[in-house]
């Protein structure tokens, strides 16, 4: 265990006042998923809490050990709770954390984040429950005097990539295949074309077309209007965008955002025009999206992000869970009322879960 008389903290209000050896290591982070880079932080500060009403402590803690980066723990508090820098915009969270740590060398953090807030709670949440972030931050969390507890958060539909896009697409159900074929032939008879922008002088035009599909679709209105198209836009200067467009004749009537980078594409928003639902230009661009992401971009994983959609598993194999942490601090009272929910919740959860004793006459 380090000495935490050699640790230090250093807290700041946005991303972009990082030191550059913080920033690398947020930059090894993105590697892995782009959520966990700094670009995605600053547009979600800049277009989610800057607007926001009261505005929120938005703080990015950096753990030194004798000057040398350890952690890059973004956060924002509110309602006198500690929580991760995140929102239903973020379909992953985990701290920037250097290799080899123990749950001990994070202990300055997580103490100095107690002692600075003295709120309630401390939450952190969506995380993959079998990273080491997760269980070293729970871990950390618990060292620190405060009550940690894993739950879930969504399903998350994936697929790994060991094909080419002709046998992945011989893998997937006669239906969609089918809807692909008959589809496509109807789709073009209309004047129906398909388009992937990736930047450049398309980009606005792209966006805009964006916008318009998804303001004819069946979803509410974005409530922080900035975020998407600072993302689409940060996402073309990064060489991640995949924009699919739907166009009948010069209507757009379904479009999605992908993000691939780092051998991912993640599937991150859709919309379609519900005049057109019949045409299925929705599964027109996810096929063209798919064979652009297997056969061009030669990814190694296909993310559909957040939740147990139905048609998720139409093109997806896997599923796998994503987790919150929620840590009270029982000294405080709204923390130890959090610890007792908590605790009974836990306890009816393990009631319900539990097999019920074998009858003494069994039917036949």
């Amino acid at each position: 265990m380090s000495d935490p008389r050699d640790a230090s903290i250093e807290s700041y209000a946005h991303v972009r006042e990082l030191p550059a050896d913080a920033l690398a290591l947020m930059a090894r982070a993105e590697q892995r998923h782009v959520e966990f880079g700094a670009d995605w932080h600053a547009n979600l500060i800049d277009h989610v809490y800057a607007t926001e009403a009261g505005r929120p402590d938005v703080r990015v803690h950096v753990l030194r050990r004798q000057g040398r980066v350890l952690a890059v723990l973004p956060t924002v508090t509110q309602g006198g709770e500690v929580s991760a820098l995140s929102n239903f915009y973020t379909a992953i969270y985990a701290p920037a954390l250097e290799d080899g740590l123990a749950a001990e060398d994070l202990l300055p953090l997580t103490r100095a984040l107690r002692r600075g807030s003295r709120a309630a709670a401390y939450r952190f949440s969506p995380m993959d429950p079998a990273s080491r972030e997760f269980t070293l931050l729970q871990r950390a969390l618990q060292l620190a005097g405060l009550s940690a507890h894993g739950y879930f958060a969504f399903g998350n539909w994936y697929e790994p990539v060991r094909q080419t896009w002709a046998d992945y697409l011989k893998d997937r159900s006669g239906q969609v295949r089918s809807t692909i074929k008959r589809n496509a032939k109807k789709f073009a008879a209309e004047g129906g074309r398909l388009e992937i922008v990736t930047g450049g002088d398309a980009l606005e035009a792209g966006l805009a077309a964006y916008q318009a599909v998804y303001a004819q679709s069946w979803k509410v209105p974005e409530p922080y209007p900035g975020f998407v198209p600072g993302l689409i836009r940060l996402c073309a200067r990064r060489g991640w965008l995949r924009l699919g467009l739907a166009w009948l004749g010069d209507k757009p009537v379904a479009a999605q955002i992908w993000i691939v980078a780092n051998g991912r594409a993640d599937i991150y928003k859709l919309a379609y025009d519900e005049a057109h639902k019949a045409l299925a230009p929705g599964t027109l661009l996810t096929a063209l999206l798919m064979e652009r992401a297997i056969d061009a971009d030669q990814v190694r994983e296909i993310d559909y992000l957040i939740g147990d959609d139905a048609y998720k598993a139409a093109w997806m194999s896997q599923r796998r869970e994503r987790f919150g942490l929620i840590a009270y601090d029982p000294l405080t009272l709204r923390g130890l009322a959090g610890l007792l929910r908590q605790t009974l919740g836990d306890a009816r959860r393990r009631l319900r879960a539990k097999p019920l004793p074998p009858a003494d006459n069994p039917p036949a």
